[in-house]
C-alpha cells in the first residue's frame, strides 16, 4: 500500500525533531559527564537539567549504559572536530604530528570540555571496570595512540625522522606528556602546564628529527591565542563526521 506524501512528510519531521532532541540531550550529557564523570551521569539528572520527563529520555536511551556509550561517542565527535580535523591542513609527516600535539594542548587548555580532557577522565574512571563502556573508551584511546604512531612512521618514511625510533614508544611518551599536562592543569590549575608540555614534546621531536624534519618544526613553541571555548552544542554539526569515522579510525 502506498503511503500518502503528507504522512511521509509528517514522519520525516518527527524523525528530525527526535534527532534534534537527542543531540540536545547529548550536549547536556557530555557537559555533565566531563565534570561529574560518566557514573555521575543519570537519567534523572538529565531530565531535571533539560526539563524533560524520564520517560522521554528513556525513549532515546533505554538504559544508563546506552546513555554512557552515546555520550562517549558524542565526546569523540567533538574531539575529532577540535583536534583531528584541523591538522589535515598541515603537511603529512612531522609537521602534521606537531600540529596534532599542539592542537591537543589547545583543546584542553581552552576547556572545550569543562572537566579537561574528557577521555583522560573517562579512562581513569573506567580502567578497572570491565564492560562495554570501558571497552569503547579503551578502543578510542588506542585509536589516538595509533594516530600518533602512524604520523611518526610517516615522518620516518618521508626522511624527516630517525628510522631507529620506535613509533609506538614515542606515541606512548607523547601521550604521557599530554596526560601529565592535563593532570597538572586540572588538579593544580597550573596555567604553565601546557607551555611546559609543548616544550617537552617539541624538544623530543627535534631530538630525533633529521635536517629535513627540523625544517618543518618550529624552533620553539609559538604562543597559542586564547579562544572562547566552543559550545558542545556543535555536536549537531559533527553528526555526519561521527558516522563516517565511527569504528574506522581517522584517515591520514
Amino acid at each position: 500500500m502506498k503511503i500518502p506524501a503528507q504522512r511521509k512528510a509528517g514522519s520525516k519531521r518527527l524523525q528530525v525533531k527526535g534527532e534534534r532532541t537527542r543531540q540536545t540531550i547529548l550536549e547536556a550529557a557530555v557537559d555533565i559527564a566531563s565534570v561529574a564523570g560518566l557514573e555521575g551521569l543519570t537519567i534523572g539528572q538529565l531530565a531535571t537539567k533539560l526539563s524533560m520527563s524520564k520517560s522521554g529520555l528513556f525513549a532515546h536511551f533505554g538504559s544508563k549504559e546506552e546513555l554512557q556509550l552515546a555520550t562517549v561517542e558524542a565526546a569523540r565527535s567533538v574531539f575529532i572536530r577540535e583536534v583531528i580535523e584541523p591538522t589535515f591542513a598541515a603537511e603529512r609527516g612531522l609537521a602534521r604530528l606537531w600540529q596534532l600535539c599542539d592542537a591537543w594542548f589547545s583543546y584542553v587548555s581552552s576547556k572545550v570540555f569543562r572537566g579537561g580532557c574528557f577521555f583522560a577522565a573517562a579512562a581513569a574512571e573506567f580502567d578497572s571496570r570491565p564492560g562495554p563502556v570501558r571497552d569503547r573508551i579503551a578502543a578510542i584511546m588506542k585509536e589516538w595512540l595509533s594516530i600518533l604512531a602512524r604520523l611518526v612512521a610517516d615522518a620516518q618514511t618521508g626522511g624527516q625522522f630517525d628510522k631507529e625510533v620506535d613509533p609506538q614508544q614515542l606515541a606512548f611518551e607523547i601521550n604521557a606528556v599530554e596526560l601529565a599536562a592535563n593532570w597538572a592543569f586540572q588538579l593544580f590549575q597550573d596555567r604553565l602546564a601546557f607551555d611546559r608540555a609543548r616544550i617537552a614534546t617539541l624538544e623530543r621531536l627535534r631530538r630525533f628529527a633529521t635536517p629535513r624534519g627540523l625544517d618543518v618544526l618550529p624552533a620553539k613553541p609559538g604562543k597559542r591565542q586564547t579562544r572562547t571555548p566552543p559550545r558542545v552544542a556543535a555536536l549537531a554539526r559533527t553528526k555526519s563526521s561521527s558516522k563516517k569515522s565511527k569504528g574506522q579510525g581517522v584517515r591520514h
